[in-house]
């Protein structure tokens, strides 16, 4: 059998893919010391929320400068800052995930960076929308493969098929 560029092309984005799934999570809290008794369990999809609508992650509370790590093996594809989450990092993990973590008070990594769970990205802060409230982090999980089987009738639901509950993966 001769193999075409086009096939060749799929069999490596197929190994690509398959990859992403091989990389172990090896998943931690990223506020250092915290605990899930430090974020509301029940505040995935929780609304009515601000200018989202509906809150898509937790919000994991602790002291203005504590450690911020990254909570998987990853790449670092975005550090920056943004109105609603202020100072923003956006890590790229295991079975394709990305880990959006906001309202840092300082960002300690770039982009393009290879990390592994519990690395140091910043500082828990209250920057962007959540100036002058208790510090804390903002975290969402985002697949960019869609969990269909996810969508259902809540607010803006046929986006659950993206956002993934940082609760349940987290759950120590």
């Amino acid at each position: 059998m001769v193999l075409n560029k086009k096939k060749i092309s799929l069999i490596f984005l197929v190994v690509i893919i398959l990859g992403g799934f091989l990389i172990p999570e090896n998943m931690t809290i990223p506020v250092k010391g915290a605990r899930s008794s430090d974020w509301n369990n029940k505040s995935f999809w929780y609304e009515p929320w601000g200018k989202s609508g509906v809150h898509k992650g937790i919000d994991i509370f602790g002291k203005k400068g504590q450690e911020l790590n990254s909570s998987c093996n990853g790449i670092v594809i975005y550090t920056g800052s943004n109105s609603l989450g202020g100072n923003i990092v956006i890590v790229l993990g295991p079975k394709w995930r990305f880990h959006y973590y906001a309202h840092l008070e300082s960002i300690s990594t770039t982009a393009l960076s290879f990390i592994s769970s519990g690395d140091l990205i910043g500082t828990v802060g209250d920057s962007g929308n959540a100036k002058g409230k208790q510090p804390h982090i903002h975290y969402s999980i985002i697949t960019a493969l869609p969990y269909v089987w996810r969508i259902d009738s809540a607010s803006q639901g046929w986006k659950k098929m993206f956002y993934l509950n940082p609760d349940i993966i987290l759950r120590d």
